[in-house]
């Protein structure tokens, strides 16, 4: 049969008086067309509300439209907003579509608990494939089972306080360096203390020693680090292509670096020493590209989240002016202790900062820089009564679980003194929990702690502007990334 569309023209070509024809209008094809159309949409609608097995129930929710599902939603509202009224509405397990995956968020701290320690096993970490390439495949927080294990034995061995206790005074020359370029001037908060906690998270990755590639490793990183959050287009031009080349020019200083320290016996401290330690043992060999992908790894994890926790502690300091002054005359007295001593700030000293420690802890609990993370069923898992089919994902919601009012009354209202007695277990979780929880999280609260030492006790801060509110990039920071002015105090 042969088909001939007919418009309401003479056509130059007859057909064939022999040949059967079948005349398509504009009409009939337009309806032809929004038929194979509707059926298209039967069949997305089919894929995308997976029908459960005889008897077993899915987490109540909603799966939004077909294939976007409510991404949009989740994108063109406050993400507090957008999971408080699932929430409510469905309770503390439910089901929802975004960023193209069928995903149950669970708000409850035992849920989360399951998830992240009794049946770790059950659920892997996962991440979108863009962000492997950027950190590398190889990294500890892809992984679980024997490697990850392995892995996560050599990582945690570079950050145990009996390690870390010797690098105060390291940490201590870094912020010293950079308070007196911010005196009498008015600093983007954001990234001031993104340039402080690098310079620490190279210390953590390559130790004390100070390799000629050192300079040239930040600036690759910066550039890696520009392309993290861009849409995920290879092409010539855009932020991603620019980072994806960057990317590989750092692995090959890395590799350069790796191979120099390989063949010295003495290989450096920092993670990169404990990695590379890892020789002696043949079963524990590891290759360069695991090596490179676990150091980029730790420097982006000790990096930004670092930097966005210390520029919400200025902001909520700021705002509270009593607090402020608590926690210098806390400062004053160890600054007092240590003239009198004619020496330093030590470890011993960060152990008796009580105040400061609650305020930056309660800095972690109201900013919840991690406000949830993605996980993936690796079969299908009955939870709490629901099933969960294998491949959806699974989200603890680190911030909804901080801000519920009952385990933390008032969870708007900024105060420390809710740390002076012992929480709830499994409420307070600003690093995670379980195989996959922070390893760096003790550096980080020391490098913390340092900072707000000399901070306190010699300068103050005003910030410039009126304009209030969060931005994400990708963790949640105040807006323009706290433009302050700082001043020296006079005393």
């Amino acid at each position: 049969m042969q088909v001939q569309l007919f418009f309401p023209f003479p056509s130059p070509s007859p057909p064939l008086p022999q040949t059967p024809t079948l005349i398509i209008t504009p009409t009939l094809f337009s309806s032809l067309f929004f038929f194979f159309f509707f059926l298209v949409v039967l069949v997305l609608l089919s894929s995308h509300q997976r029908r459960q097995p005889k008897g077993k129930i899915l987490p109540p929710g909603s799966m939004g439209w077909p294939y976007i599902g409510e991404t949009l939603k989740f994108y063109t509202q406050n993400p507090d907003s957008f999971f408080a009224n699932r929430r409510r509405r469905y309770g503390d397990t439910f089901k929802t579509h975004i960023l193209g995956c069928p995903c149950v968020m669970i708000s409850s701290p035992e849920a989360a608990r399951i998830v992240l320690v009794t049946k770790a096993y059950l659920f892997k970490p996962t991440y979108p494939p863009s962000k492997e390439k950027m950190i590398g495949p190889e990294a500890l927080f892809f992984h679980q089972g024997a490697y990850h294990a392995r892995l996560k034995k050599l990582v945690l061995a570079a950050f145990l306080p009996s390690v870390i206790r010797g690098s105060v005074s390291e940490i201590e020359q870094i912020v010293l360096k950079f308070l007196p370029t911010w005196e009498n001037t008015t600093i983007n908060t954001l990234q001031e203390m993104k340039r402080v906690s690098f310079d620490v998270a190279m210390i953590s990755a390559f130790g004390h020693k100070r390799d000629s590639e050192m300079k040239g490793i930040k600036q690759l990183y910066q550039c890696l680090e520009k392309g993290y959050n861009s849409m995920p287009l290879d092409l010539p031009g855009t932020p991603f292509h620019k980072a994806m080349k960057a990317r590989k020019q750092l692995n090959e200083t890395l590799r350069r670096l790796i191979q120099a320290r390989r063949g010295n016996e003495k290989a450096g401290g920092g993670l990169m020493g404990n990695l590379l330690g890892a020789k002696n043992h043949k079963v524990d060999q590891l290759s360069d590209s695991q090596i490179a992908d676990n150091v980029i790894g730790v420097i982006f994890a000790a990096h930004d989240t670092t930097a966005s926790v210390l520029t919400w502690v200025l902001k909520y300091l700021h705002d509270n002016g009593d607090l402020l002054e608590a926690v210098t005359r806390e400062q004053d007295g160890i600054q007092r202790k240590i003239i009198e001593e004619n020496r330093r700030l030590t470890w011993d000293d960060t152990r008796h900062m009580p105040l400061t420690t609650r305020v930056i802890q309660e800095t972690l609990r109201r900013a919840s820089i991690l406000s949830f993370t993605f996980r993936e069923a690796v079969e299908d898992v009955e939870f709490e009564g629901y099933y969960i089919p294998k491949g959806w994902k699974v989200l603890p919601l680190f911030r909804t679980i901080h801000y519920c009012a009952d385990f933390f009354p008032q969870p708007e209202k900024f105060d420390p003194s809710r740390f002076e007695v012992p929480l709830r277990p499994n409420t307070f979780i600003p690093f995670g929990n379980g195989v996959h929880s922070c390893p760096g999280s003790e550096l980080a609260k020391l490098e913390m702690l340092v900072l707000l030492h000399h901070l306190t006790t010699s300068y103050r801060w005003q910030v410039v502007g009126d304009e209030d509110g969060i931005q994400y990039g990708p963790f949640p920071v105040p807006k323009r990334g706290l433009p302050v002015k700082v001043t020296p105090l006079q005393k």
